[in-house]
């Protein structure tokens, strides 16, 4: 993913705006269109998982519990110990 990103950016540089500084309007139009099926993709990626939290909501889990699950499991195991921990400590300096 990092290689495309990089050779996309080399692309623009090489073959965006000429020494001239005129815009290459067909590259910019293929970038352009680009984004848009990902950005329409990621909305319908984005309605799938909003039913698959209703799905889980309709045969009894709590979606803001799986949400929370989601992210601390997206998190680094030692980042996220740290951060338990740092939690742990303040809810006892709280007296909770």
């Amino acid at each position: 993913m990092a290689s495309n990103r990089v050779a996309a950016r080399e692309m623009e540089a090489s073959a965006g705006i000429d020494p001239t500084g005129e815009v290459n309007g067909g590259h910019l139009r293929s970038f352009i269109e680009r984004i848009e099926r990902l950005e329409e993709e990621k909305r319908a990626i984005s309605d799938d998982i909003k039913d698959v939290y209703g799905e889980a909501k309709s045969t009894g889990f709590d979606p803001k519990i799986m949400r929370k699950i989601v992210s601390l499991r997206r998190q680094d195991k030692h980042k996220r110990a740290e951060e338990e921990e740092i939690l742990e400590l303040y809810m006892a300096a709280l007296g909770d």
